[in-house]
C-alpha cells in the first residue's frame, strides 16, 4: 500500500513493517502500517467492536469514532506516533497505536524514548493471539525508532489486556493509579521475551499444519465429470483411505441437475454448500486457481492444498503468478501446500485422509515425511510400503510458496504420533530457523535430512531462497550439530527412518554379530569398522542353526552388558535332508521377535540374502509383545577389542555350553533411561545388504550420543567476561565504518585488526615492515631475535612452500642474508612487501575463521593450516554463539586431529588454550555482526600456549536476520 501526498516525504511509507503471521489458531493474517485510506475500513473495524471492549479503550463510553477521531487514527508520521492494523480479507480486525510522550506524558519527539501505546481487537478474534502479535510487531517498530519504553493505562477489569503484557516476555514495572493499572515494558529483547516469541511461533506454525492434516471437511476444486485426471484421481484416493470427514466434488461445469458424483455431494461452487468447509483441494488450471481461491477465502476455507502447476517452476512469470497465489490466500487467513504438490496424507484413525495422488494410502504408522519433490514422495512412499514401515503423516509440497519443512519440523515436534521426522530437501528457505527448530525437535525424536540439489550451484526450480556461500561439506556439519542425520540417498533415509522408528536407541558403538554365515558375518564386521562402530568377532551359528539358536543366541546378547546393539545375519538355513530351505521366514521371524520381546531394550537389525517372507515378517509388530522401556544402556568398556575379527563359533544350540568370550563375562551394567517414549518391540528392520544395516545402525549411534550430550548443554565460560571490552570494540568498529565509504565495508589493516581482537583477548603478534635490509634490521632489533622474514604480497601469503618464508633468523648478518635470498629469488621489495616478526614457540601450525553468511549466519571454523584444510578440505563447523562443547568438539572432529594429540610420540600440544581462542572469536562475531570475516593464520599452538601469527578482519554492515524479529511468514 503507498503513502498518500499527504503524507511527509521524509517519513516514507515503511514497507517492511508489513508481516504476514499465523495466529493461535493457526489461521493467518497480515500486519501493516495503517494510511491515510483506511478512514472507512478503520469506522467500519470499530462498529464492529463491543461496548465493552470500546469502554476497556477509552475508559469511558465511546459508540463511535469521531470525524477528528478518524483523522488522528489514520494520519502518521511513522516516527513519533505509529498506527498497525491486523486485516484479514482486506478488513481490520485489530489495531495497536503508539504516541511519543515526553517525562510529563505530553507529545514529544525524539530524543525523547518513550511512547504511550493503545491496542483493540474485535471482540469475534479475541483469544487469537492478535493483540500478542501486535505487540511484537510495534515493540519492533519503537525500538527502530528510538523508542525504548512502552507506557500503558488498563482498567483492572481488562484482565485479558493486562495478561498480553504480563505474558509477553519484557521487563516491566506496574503500579496502580487513579483506577487504572499503569504498565511501563522495557522493550530490549530479552532471553524470556525471545522465548515467548519462539514459543507462540511453534504453538501457532504446528497448528497450521495441523489444521491442514486433520480437516474435519475436504472439497476437491476441479474434479473431472468423467474417471480419470488429477482431480478425480484425489477424489477416488480420499474415498479409498476411508476418510472420516464430509467429501464434497465441485467444479463450475458440472450439469444443475448433478447431485453426487462417485457418492459424494456434486457443486458447481463453494457457495452452494451448506456446511463449514476446512480443506480445498485445487486441481484446475493455473489461470483458475484465483477464482477458486477467491471462493475459498470468502466461503471460510482454512486452508488449500494446490496440486495445479504453471508457476515458479515455469520462470519469472510463473514466480509471480506464485507469490500472488500467496497474497491473496494469506489475505484471507489461509495457508498453502504447493503449489505443484504431490498432496498430503494423515493415517490416524480418527482422520484416515488421503488427499494425494498417492493410488495407495501408507499404513498407520510412526514415521513422519515431509518432501519438496512429487518424484522423490513417491519413491519414498513406495519405499517405506515395501520395507513394510507406516506413516503418521505426509506432505509433498512441491514449489514449497508457503508451508515448509520448518512448518513440518513445528507440527512434527508436538505431534504425539510421530517419532521420527524424515525431510527431503531441495532448498532451505529459512537456515537459521531450519537449524534451530531441528535442534529442539531432534532433542525429542530423530530427524533424518536428504538434501538435494547439494552441488548444481543452483536454486531448484520453483524455490526462491536466500544465496549461500557456504560449501555443502560445511551445511552438513552443521546440521549435524543440531542433531540432525544427514544422509546421502532417498534409500539411506528409508534405511535410518525404519531403525530408528522401530528401535530404542543405542547406549554406544559396541555391535554383537550373530548369524548362520561366517562371510556374511564378517562383511558385517568390516562395514562396522568402517563406520566407526566397535564390533565384537561374529558369532557363526553355522549353517545348520535353528530358529530356536538364533533365538537363544539373539536373548543372549541383549542380555550381555558388553553390547550396545545387535545385527543378525541370516541366509536360508539347511534342512534336515540336507537342502536349504529358504522358507516363508516366518519362522524365523517369530523367534527373532520373542527374544527382542524378553530382551533388554537395545536396537536389533536383520541382514538377510533370500529368506522369502523374512522381511515383511519381522515389520509385523508383535502383537503378544509386552512394551519395553524406550531406554540407553551406558557402554562399560570405550576402547575397541583387540581381538582379531575372526569368527567365534558355536558347536552347541545350547547357549549353556557356548564357550564365554572374556568380554562375554563383564557385568551388564545397569540401564539408565534416556528417551522420551516407551518403545513397543515387534518391528524389526531388516536389510539385503550389511552395508545398509550397518550405516542405519552407525547413524543412530551418533544421534542418540548427540541426544545424550544435548541433555546437558555447553555454556560460555564466565570468566570470558572479566576479559573483554565489548564497548570498546563496538567503538572501534563504528570509528572504521564511519570511514567506509563502501557499503560493501572495508578490511582492517594489521595494527587494526590487532586492536580490535585485543579488546577480546586474542593477542596478535605483531609484525613490522621491513621495505629494505636496513628496515628490517631495525625491526629485528626492537622484537628480539630470533626473527621470521617473509612476504605478505597477496600471492605468497602462506605459501611457505614457494619460498617466502625465512623462520630462526638469529642475528644481523643472517638477517641481511636471508633479505638478499627472498628479493633475488622472488622479486622487489615493494613486490614482496616483506615484514618481520618475533619468533614463536614451536607447535602445530591451525587456522581459525569465523565469516558470516547471510543465509546461514555466524560460522566458526578450524582446522590444520596447509594441505590439510586446503587441499584435502579436512575442516570442522560450528554456529556461532559456540558453547564450551562446542570448541572442545570442533578441534576433535576433524580427521587430522590426532596430530594435536601427541601422534607418534610427539608432544601433545594445548588444546586448551585453543578451545578458549575459538570461544573469545566466537564471542566476538556474536556480539559485533559487523565483524563478517575473520582469519587467524596461523594460529600456532604448542604444547604450553598458542600463537596468533596472522590475522586479517573485515567489517561490513551486518546482513538483515530474519530469525530475531517479530514472527512473520517468509515472502519467497
Amino acid at each position: 500500500m503507498e503513502p498518500t501526498p499527504e503524507q511527509s516525504p521524509h517519513h516514507a511509507y515503511p514497507d517492511h513493517w508489513e508481516a504476514d503471521v499465523v495466529l493461535r489458531d493457526g489461521g493467518t493474517a497480515r500486519i501493516r502500517p495503517i494510511t491515510t485510506d483506511d478512514a472507512e475500513r478503520l469506522v467500519s473495524f470499530y462498529e464492529q467492536v463491543s461496548d465493552e471492549s470500546k469502554y476497556y479503550r477509552f475508559f469511558a463510553p465511546y459508540p463511535r469514532l469521531s470525524d477528528r477521531d478518524v483523522h488522528r487514527f489514520t494520519h502518521h508520521d511513522y516516527v513519533d506516533r505509529v498506527g498497525l492494523a491486523v486485516t484479514i480479507g482486506g478488513e481490520f480486525i485489530g489495531t495497536v497505536r503508539y504516541d511519543r510522550i515526553n517525562d510529563q506524558g505530553r507529545p514529544a519527539s525524539a530524543p525523547a524514548d518513550e511512547a504511550e501505546v493503545a491496542f483493540l481487537v474485535q471482540d469475534a478474534h479475541q483469544g487469537r493471539g492478535v493483540a500478542s502479535a501486535l505487540l511484537e510487531h510495534i515493540a519492533a517498530v519503537a525500538r527502530e525508532r528510538g523508542i525504548r519504553r512502552f507506557a500503558a493505562e488498563v482498567l483492572p477489569a481488562n484482565t485479558k489486556m493486562i495478561k498480553v503484557f504480563r505474558d509477553g516476555g519484557y521487563t516491566q514495572r506496574r503500579s496502580f493509579e487513579d483506577g487504572s493499572v499503569h504498565l511501563t515494558l522495557d522493550l530490549e529483547p530479552t532471553e524470556k521475551s525471545l522465548a515467548v516469541q519462539r514459543g507462540r511461533e511453534q504453538r501457532a506454525e504446528a497448528r497450521s499444519v495441523q489444521r491442514l492434516l486433520a480437516p474435519g471437511s475436504v472439497a476437491v476444486i476441479g474434479t473431472g465429470r468423467t474417471p480419470g485426471g488429477v482431480g478425480r484421481t484425489v477424489l477416488r484416493n480420499l474415498l479409498a483411505s476411508g476418510y472420516r470427514g464430509r467429501t464434497y466434488a465441485v467444479n463450475r461445469a458440472f450439469d444443475e441437475g448433478l447431485a453426487t458424483l462417485d457418492g459424494v455431494p456434486a457443486h458447481r461452487s463453494l457457495g452452494e454448500i451448506d456446511e463449514q468447509v476446512d480443506l480445498a483441494v485445487i486441481a484446475v488450471p493455473a489461470h483458475r486457481v484465483p477464482e477458486a481461491v477467491a471462493d475459498c477465502g470468502e466461503h471460510g476455507v482454512q486452508g488449500l492444498v494446490v496440486l495445479s502447476a504453471g508457476y515458479a517452476e515455469r520462470g519469472a512469470e510463473g514466480r509471480e503468478l506464485q507469490r500472488e497465489l500467496v497474497r491473496q490466500a494469506r489475505s484471507y487467513g489461509m495457508r498453502i501446500i504447493g503449489p505443484n504438490a504431490f498432496g498430503i496424507i494423515n493415517t490416524a484413525e480418527s482422520v484416515r485422509l488421503n488427499a494425494s495422488l498417492a493410488p495407495e494410502s501408507p499404513a498407520r504408522g510412526r514415521i513422519g515425511l515431509f518432501t519438496q519433490s512429487g518424484a522423490i514422495g513417491i519413491a519414498l512412499l513406495s519405499g517405506l510400503h515395501r520395507r513394510g514401515a507406516g506413516l503418521s503423516s505426509f506432505i509433498s509440497a512441491g514449489n514449497r510458496a508457503d508451508v515448509s519443512g520448518n512448518d513440518f519440523l513445528q507440527y512434527s515436534f508436538e505431534d504425539p504420533d510421530t517419532d521420527v521426522a524424515l525431510l527431503y530437501l531441495e532448498s532451505l528457505g529459512n537456515p537459521r530457523k531450519f537449524t534451530r527448530l531441528a535442534r529442539r525437535t531432534a532433542a525429542v525424536k530423530p530427524v533424518v535430512v536428504v538434501k538435494g540439489a547439494r552441488h548444481s550451484g543452483s536454486t531448484p526450480p520453483g524455490h526462491a531462497v536466500p544465496v549461500s556461500r557456504i560449501p555443502d561439506a560445511t551445511v552438513s556439519a552443521l546440521m549435524r550439530q543440531a542433531g540432525v542425520i544427514r544422509v546421502d540417498t532417498v534409500t539411506e533415509m528409508v534405511d535410518a527412518g525404519i531403525l530408528l522408528a522401530g528401535q530404542p536407541l543405542p547406549a554406544g558403538p559396541r555391535v554383537a554379530i550373530l548369524g548362520n554365515s561366517e562371510s556374511l558375518g564378517l562383511l558385517t564386521y568390516d562395514a562396522c569398522l568402517a563406520e566407526g562402530l566397535r564390533p565384537r568377532p561374529p558369532i557363526d551359528l553355522t549353517t545348520a542353526a535353528s530358529p530356536q539358536d538364533f533365538r537363544d543366541a539373539l536373548a543372549e546378547a541383549l542380555a550381555d552388558g558388553t553390547c550396545d546393539a545387535v545385527i543378525v545375519t541370516a541366509i536360508p538355513w539347511v534342512g534336515e535332508n540336507g537342502e536349504a530351505e529358504t522358507g516363508d521366514g516366518q519362522v524365523l521371524a517369530t523367534a527373532l521377535h520373542k527374544a527382542v520381546a524378553a530382551g533388554a531394550a537395545k536396537p536389533v537389525a536383520v541382514v538377510h540374502v533370500e529368506i522369502g517372507g523374512l522381511a515383511e515378517a519381522l515389520a509385523a509388530a508383535s502383537s503378544t509383545a509386552a512394551p519395553r522401556p524406550r531406554t540407553v544402556t551406558p557402554a562399560t568398556d570405550r576402547t575397541r577389542a583387540a581381538t582379531p575379527p575372526e569368527t567365534t563359533r558355536a558347536p552347541s544350540a545350547d547357549p549353556a555350553t557356548r564357550a564365554a568370550t572374556p568380554s562375554e563375562t563383564t557385568p551388564a551394567a545397569s540401564p539408565t533411561p534416556e528417551t522420551a517414549r516407551d518403545h513397543a518391540p515387534g518391528r524389526i528392520p531388516a536389510y539385503p545388504a550389511a552395508e545398509r544395516a550397518v550405516r542405519a545402525l552407525a547413524e543412530a549411534v551418533k544421534y542418540a550420543q548427540w541426544r545424550r550430550q544435548a541433555a546437558v548443554p555447553g555454556k560460555i565460560p564466565e570468566f570470558l567476561d572479566d576479559t573483554i571490552d565489548e564497548p570498546g570494540a563496538a567503538a572501534l568498529i563504528e570509528e572504521q565504518l564511519a570511514t567506509a565509504p563502501d557499503p560493501r565495508g572495508r578490511p582492517l589493516t594489521h595494527d587494526e585488526a590487532r586492536e580490535l581482537l585485543g579488546r577480546y583477548g586474542i593477542d596478535v603478534r605483531p609484525t613490522l615492515p621491513a621495505p629494505d635490509p636496513g628496515a628490517a634490521v631495525a625491526a629485528a632489533a626492537r622484537l628480539g631475535y630470533p626473527v621470521a622474514l617473509k612476504t605478505t604480497a597477496p600471492h605468497l601469503r602462506h605459501r611457505a612452500d614457494l619460498g617466502g618464508v625465512r623462520l630462526d633468523v638469529a642475528d644481523e648478518e643472517a638477517l641481511r642474508r636471508a633479505y638478499g635470498e627472498l628479493t633475488d629469488l622472488l622479486g622487489k621489495p615493494a613486490e614482496l612487501l616483506p615484514v618481520v616478526q618475533a619468533m614463536a614457540p614451536r607447535g602445530v601450525d591451525t587456522v581459525v575463521r569465523a565469516s558470516i553468511d547471510a543465509a546461514a549466519g555466524a560460522v566458526l571454523s578450524f582446522g590444520l593450516a596447509g594441505a590439510p584444510s586446503e587441499l584435502l578440505g579436512d575442516t570442522a563447523h560450528r554456529l556461532v554463539p559456540a558453547t564450551d562443547r562446542d570448541a572442545a568438539e570442533l578441534i576433535r572432529s576433524i580427521r587430522a586431529a590426532p596430530v594435536l594429540f601427541g601422534w607418534r610420540g610427539s608432544a601433545p600440544v594445548d588444546t586448551a588454550a585453543l578451545e578458549e581462542l575459538l570461544l573469545r572469536l566466537s564471542r566476538l562475531v556474536d556480539d559485533h555482526p559487523e565483524v563478517v570475516s575473520v582469519a587467524l593464520e596461523p594460529v600456532v599452538v604448542a604444547p604450553h600456549g598458542l600463537t596468533v601469527l596472522g590475522a586479517s578482519v573485515r567489517l561490513a554492515p551486518p546482513p538483515a536476520r530474519n530469525d530475531l524479529g517479530p514472527r512473520r511468514l517468509p515472502n519467497y
